[in-house]
């Protein structure tokens, strides 16, 4: 039996990495730690309870504690829309309307994966949903145009982890409930950091198209204005869609709930008038759904029994007293963080390390001096690191399913845009007014 909580914790990190390499489910394996936890701790109970009765009252508690919000029915909605839009032919019509706007622009049609991904990503809320939608349209697109391989697979396994940044986000929608802070400002809160890490994407083509002109073809097709202008209703949807859900949450009119709500009707409404949704494709989006929030809200559960094991065996204030016993500034702090996340990211998906970290990490933040606003958008760039981070970053495989590339050269293409999402995060942290700025102007 342990009963020191530094070994304890020792132990557990030992637990979670075996039941996660055997194979087990997430889910499962975050439930199997935390009994194993249990088991291992030396407590002290009254003759009549015994330890399983004990474990099983955590669970029953932590369980239902996890999903008793009324703010996480904004999940399953936006997941519901982001698939209702990925079965219409909205990807399409979104690529043909940009196409004519980048014919001047140093990198010219290579920018359409981080535009067309932004956009996606504003109405989708998922990462993989926004790479694989896009990819499957630009990457051939650009190949059969002639345009750089590495910067075409780069470009799209960047800018697709742009999902969970720019808003609405599945990853702030679980983070928000957990943390307790206001979905509606985590949404603001990554506007423009999500606007800020595109636009860095886009200037780094440019400058790549300047100083190597050849990764981009000499012969192109003109565009008139006429044509600029005439492209214009293909992009106006998604433009419509995404005023609709961040426009009603930013103005006060809607909760996250409800824009959601608007959004999975709008949306809805487009399918219908585009003539792409029928009964079959109906159906997949509604069985993806259900399989989309039942494995979150599995994961969710999971974490909750083992962060309250963690709390009822003392590990979490062993290790919050050791940090804050240790000297370390804040931003040495900050760093440690960021390379536990990096390590984190490449062995489990971003919805597990937010689930299993936010409520031992986020108190030690805190203590530190770091907001809990600030910190859910620093957490969701360090999961979208993990998105491109060996050997389990989920967009690697998204991308190696629609391309010829193995994930190797996946991997050495995307590596510029992972230097440059750790460089947005440096900016973040020398200038967190730039998450303050629009949660500080939202309309009540």
């Amino acid at each position: 039996m342990i009963s020191d909580p530094m070994i304890l914790l020792i132990f557990m990190i030992a637990a979670l990495f075996f039941f996660l390499l055997s194979g087990l489910w997430i889910g499962f394996s975050l439930f199997a730690t935390g009994v194993a936890v249990m088991l291992a701790y030396k407590f002290t109970l009254p003759p009549t309870i015994s330890i399983w009765s004990k474990i099983g009252g955590l669970i029953v508690n932590s369980s239902w504690n996890s999903l008793d919000s009324w703010s996480l029915v904004a999940l399953p909605l936006f997941v519901f829309m982001g698939e209702i839009l990925y079965h219409t032919d909205i990807s399409n019509r979104l690529f043909n309307g940009l196409l004519p706007w980048f014919s001047k622009i140093p990198g010219k049609l290579l920018h359409l994966n981080v535009v067309a991904c932004s956009l996606f990503a504003a109405v989708s809320g998922s990462s993989a949903a926004t790479t694989a939608t896009v990819g499957k349209i630009t990457l051939a697109e650009l190949r059969k145009r002639g345009y750089s391989k590495s910067l075409s697979v780069g470009s799209l396994a960047g800018a697709g982890t742009l999902g969970f940044l720019i808003p609405p986000s599945l990853i702030m929608i679980i983070y928000g409930v957990m943390s307790n802070v206001s979905i509606g400002k985590l949404f603001m809160a990554g506007v423009i950091p999500g606007l800020l890490l595109g636009g860095l994407y886009s200037l780094y083509i440019a400058i790549a198209a300047i100083v190597k002109p050849s990764i981009v073809p000499k012969d192109e097709e003109k565009f008139t204005l006429k044509d600029k202008i005439g492209s214009l209703k293909d992009i106006a949807p998604v433009f419509t869609l995404i005023l609709i859900v961040l426009g009603s949450i930013y103005l006060g009119f809607a909760t996250p709930v409800e824009a959601a709500a608007l959004g999975v009707v709008f949306s809805s409404l487009m399918a219908v008038i585009f003539k792409t949704m029928n009964i079959k494709n109906m159906s997949v989006a509604i069985k993806n759904t259900i399989k989309t929030t039942v494995m979150i809200a599995f994961i969710m559960m999971g974490a909750a029994f083992l962060s309250q094991v963690a709390g009822f065996s003392g590990i979490t204030r062993a290790l919050s007293m050791y940090v804050a016993q240790s000297h370390l500034t804040p931003y040495q702090l900050l760093a440690i963080v960021g390379v536990m996340y990096l390590f984190l990211g490449a062995i489990l998906d971003g919805v597990s390390m937010v689930v299993m970290t936010t409520p031992i990490i986020l108190p030690i933040m805190q203590q530190a001096g770091f907001e809990p606003l600030w910190f859910g958008i620093f957490l969701v760039i360090m999961v979208e690191l993990a998105q491109i981070t060996p050997p389990v970053g989920f967009s690697l495989f998204v991308i190696e399913g629609i391309s010829d590339e193995n994930v190797a050269n996946i991997i050495k293409y995307s590596f510029p845009f992972f230097l440059i999402m750790i460089f947005v995060v440096a900016i973040l942290a020398a200038f967190p007014q730039i998450v303050y700025f629009l949660p500080a102007h939202m309309i009540k």
